[in-house]
């Protein structure tokens, strides 16, 4: 008896392994049948926009510029809320090693990455989607997420458990993208008058976690999703291309647009604690991953936010400094975690909920 187009198969521990044995229809669980469009210029005259490009340089030699670097940052932030970092300091080598483990890992056999999988209830490990309804799309990417700071917060069974090499290398590349972070918040708190002690009061031994993303090949990749839309709930993320191919795509004006990485440059964008805490000068920005017909896309981002005991809302510094009214109410740190990883928001993102409307109360 002849199948079905797209009848749903067995049940997969993993879509790399799934892609492997795919010729021809998608399951249907994984098929997104309102997917928008990215946006392609027809007319060479006007090729596509491109995300902004931040140098450090530029901030280490300030006294030799005749340009100031804050008023390029705070523009890319404000107008995109996202950009490209070049010369950010982090080791040539050192991410040369980390982007070979992440390959190593996810080309390990499935019965060695099924050591990390996720278990019911839990969000943290390796697999597909997490389903919270029975309906739910299920992104075409296989992942591995873990919180790696606060340390006594680590799952003994995640990073401890790691093949010696990549838990070394991936000790050192967060360590290394700590700084880096921190760096990042003082300029980008500056940029809006943040004073710089409240971003480390705020950020420095924050929550951190990472997520490796795996997203094999797939036949008809316009009928699935890489990465569903959203706005990360972080302070910033940091990205690595693992490999050369490319899928991220941000949402600008309506449009979505492909981002074109440079070489050894790290991609940066702005989340919605970020948001919150410039009172709206920043845009948490609206992405995507899509997917390639015929080559793996890999990827590694590192999530920085506050403290869990931080309370996030408005800079009282910037409030301060400028005199504007919050526009965001105030939350614990770990109190919206929790309500982030149980999805108890009532069907309204992070921001939705803590914009303060008029004539509304400001306590949370």
């Amino acid at each position: 008896m002849g199948s079905n187009s797209h009848e749903s198969p067995r049940t997969h521990d993993s879509v790399q392994e799934l892609a492997k044995e795919l010729k021809l229809n998608v399951p249907r669980h994984y098929i997104q049948e309102h997917r928008e469009p990215t946006f392609v210029s027809n007319n060479s005259s006007s090729p596509l926009p491109s995300i902004p490009v931040i140098d450090m340089n530029d901030f280490n030699n300030i006294l030799q510029s005749n340009k100031d670097p804050f008023i390029n940052l705070r523009a890319a932030c404000q107008e995109w809320g996202i950009f490209q970092l070049v010369n950010h300091g982090v080791d040539k080598l050192l991410i040369k090693k980390m982007k070979e483990e992440v390959l190593k890992f996810f080309n390990m056999p499935l019965e060695d990455k099924l050591r990390y999988k996720l278990v019911a209830g839990d969000y943290q490990g390796y697999g597909q989607t997490i389903l919270h309804t029975q309906d739910q799309k299920i992104d075409w990417a296989d992942r591995f997420y873990m919180i790696t700071n606060p340390v006594h917060r680590r799952k003994s069974n995640l990073l401890p458990e790691f093949p010696p090499v990549l838990r070394d290398t991936m000790e050192k590349y967060l360590c290394e993208l700590q700084k880096l972070a921190m760096y990042l918040f003082g300029l980008t708190g500056q940029a809006v008058e943040i004073d710089k002690q409240e971003m480390i009061d705020v950020f420095e031994d924050g929550m951190q976690s990472v997520r490796m993303t795996y997203y094999p090949p797939c036949p008809e990749p316009d009928l699935v999703i890489g990465l569903t839309p959203h706005s990360d709930a972080a302070g910033i993320t940091i990205l690595l291309q693992v490999t050369e191919v490319e899928g991220l795509e941000v949402k600008k004006d309506g449009v979505w647009i492909p981002v074109n990485f440079l070489p050894d440059a790290f991609v940066v964008n702005v989340g919605d604690i970020l948001e919150i805490m410039s009172n709206g000068a920043y845009n948490s920005i609206e992405h995507r991953a899509t997917v390639n017909a015929t080559k793996e896309r890999i990827s590694l981002a590192m999530f920085f936010n506050p403290k869990l005991e931080a309370d996030v809302g408005p800079a009282k510094s910037l409030v301060a400094n400028t005199g504007a009214p919050p526009l965001y109410k105030t939350q614990v740190m770990e109190q919206y975690l929790k309500d982030f990883f149980s999805r108890k928001l009532n069907g309204k993102t992070f921001l939705e909920r803590m914009k303060i409307r008029y004539g509304e109360a400001t306590q949370t």
